[in-house]
């Protein structure tokens, strides 16, 4: 009789497991909630590339900041990399000896269309004036994007 009272018990504590709600999966290169812009530029092409689309510096409802690209962002993307930067001007210098403190590196561009790049903590965004594409294959900017 113990066994099956055990079995039993077993079996609600299982099956009332299997009620849970979906877990929910919070995705670190997006923002939480609500993104609100609080500078945006839109991008110029360079290098016959075919950049377009809009640049946003904002942060999400936890206080994150991110570099958001538009919905109707696009540029060449079958040439390699295509780099995301900050940057202090229109123009790319790197200075891979010393590092460069004009330029702050976020990373890839992912796709075509919209795109999230988290600023790295202790970052500050307030000098950067512009976002660079850079395809680091060819050694050419693809656009960028003065932020205002």
């Amino acid at each position: 009789m113990k066994k099956v009272l055990l079995f039993y018990v077993a079996f609600l504590v299982l099956a009332s497991c299997s009620d849970d709600a979906d877990p929910v999966i919070i995705d670190p290169t997006k923002p939480n909630g609500a993104f609100s812009a609080q500078r945006t530029g839109t991008f110029v092409d360079q290098n016959g590339a075919g950049s377009t689309g809009m640049a946003s510096l904002g942060v999400d409802t936890q206080g994150k900041e991110f570099l958001a690209f538009s919905s109707n962002f696009n540029t060449a993307l079958a040439t390699g990399t295509v780099t995301v930067f900050l940057s202090t001007s229109a123009t790319f210098m790197a200075d891979p000896a010393n590092g460069n403190p004009n330029l702050l590196p976020l990373g890839p561009v992912r796709s075509a269309g919209e795109n999230y790049f988290v600023i790295p903590n202790g970052s500050s965004t307030a000098k950067y004036t512009h976002v660079i594409l850079w395809c680091g294959s060819v050694g050419i900017p693809f656009g960028n994007a003065s932020l205002q």
